[in-house]
């Protein structure tokens, strides 16, 4: 490669990421050059349904956990403790993977009973967050508007100040 074709490769590279202002808005093509409301074009769209969709797995899932997963607990323990009084070192081996089962299945019960919870003030959350931003995005366009409004032709003063006092100089 040629030292004149890198300098061109690093002069356009650097063109491309020179600082530019971007708004993520549309125009909404009525000219006014305000945008929509952001509830109608967002990314921050939250389904209830499939929320609860969610919320309704994890549940199942945590009630499946509960009924099915601990079955084997007791027999288990009961036969590490049989083997282990019997002199096998397997009662040893047992008993240390029933305590690790336990201690996963309870990680795992948290977990989904944790996401089944989340799910249900998740959409609350999200209508508050939406409902906030878009407070805020109303109060940028009014005030805005308020820079449209003139009192007079562009390049004079308003007279609501008046004319400015002439003062003698000592």
């Amino acid at each position: 490669m040629a030292w004149d074709e890198w300098e061109q490769l690093k002069s356009a590279a650097a063109e491309k990421r020179s600082t530019q202002m971007q708004l993520n808005q549309l125009d909404p093509g009525d000219g006014s050059g305000r945008t929509a409301d952001p509830s109608q074009y967002g990314d921050l769209t939250v389904n209830q349904t499939d929320l609860a969709k969610i919320g309704d797995h994890a549940h199942k899932l945590y009630d499946r956990l509960w009924s099915e997963a601990r079955v084997a607990d007791s027999s288990s323990d009961k036969a590490a403790q049989d083997l282990s009084t019997q002199g096998f070192a397997l009662g040893g081996g047992l008993q240390h993977v029933v305590t690790r089962w336990e201690e996963q299945l309870k990680s795992l019960m948290d977990a989904t009973a944790h996401i089944s919870n989340h799910m249900r003030v998740t959409k609350k959350l999200h209508q508050n967050d939406d409902h906030y931003i878009r407070r805020h995005m109303s109060s940028i366009d009014t005030l805005d508007a308020g820079f449209d409004e003139r009192v007079g032709k562009p390049g004079k003063k308003n007279p609501v100040y008046g004319e400015p006092s002439k003062k003698k100089d000592d």
